[in-house]
């Protein structure tokens, strides 16, 4: 029977089912459920927030694939100026240093006072350290990062870090529909 979890992944936690060297996030759950569950996608160590952990291989698959485009959302804190016109840029793509620029992102700046740059930014693609080098590409170092929503579910705010809970069945549906998955 397929599973579905909402983990609010604490900092300091590899994204990995298992390490010989490091905790990962598998051990916020019960020993039983360790075997079966997956994490879907990564989060890196120094990141927190929403973290779906599964056992629906064909789910995992669909959210991952690289044409489907799947939304997550993340609140930044950072240290510099962004550039002006940092929204519009980042609707255009931005240069990361990769092959190809980044597709385009929503940029949100909440608050800029000085050198401190609170923000949101969406993503469809989820390139290593892309928030973290988009940011850095607008003129400012990530110090804080918290994924808020997955393919469009938000973070339940009633989650301690290291919390998780069962997603109810109307987020699976709502997982599967944004994943493009027909049913069946």
């Amino acid at each position: 029977m397929a599973q579905y979890y909402m983990l609010h992944k604490p900092r300091g936690l590899l994204t990995a089912k298992r390490d010989a060297r490091r905790e990962t996030v598998m051990s916020c759950f019960p020993e039983a459920l360790r075997e079966t569950l997956h994490p879907v996608g990564r989060l890196d160590k120094d990141t927190e927030g929403f973290l779906l952990i599964t056992n629906d291989g064909p789910l995992n698959h669909f959210l991952l694939a690289p044409g489907r485009h799947v939304e997550k959302t993340y609140y930044a804190k950072a240290e510099g100026t962004l550039f002006p016109e940092a929204e519009k840029r980042f609707l255009e793509g931005l240069d990361i240093g990769d092959d190809k620029p980044t597709l385009p992102a929503k940029l949100e700046i909440l608050k800029q006072e000085g050198n401190e740059v609170e923000l949101l930014l969406t993503l469809r693609e989820g390139r290593f350290h892309q928030v973290k080098r988009m940011v850095e590409a607008a003129g400012a170092e990530v110090t804080y990062l918290k994924r808020i929503s997955f393919g469009g579910l938000p973070l339940d705010g009633t989650l301690e870090k290291g919390g998780y809970r069962p997603l109810t069945e109307e987020e699976v549906q709502f997982l599967k529909t944004q994943a493009g998955m027909k049913e069946g």
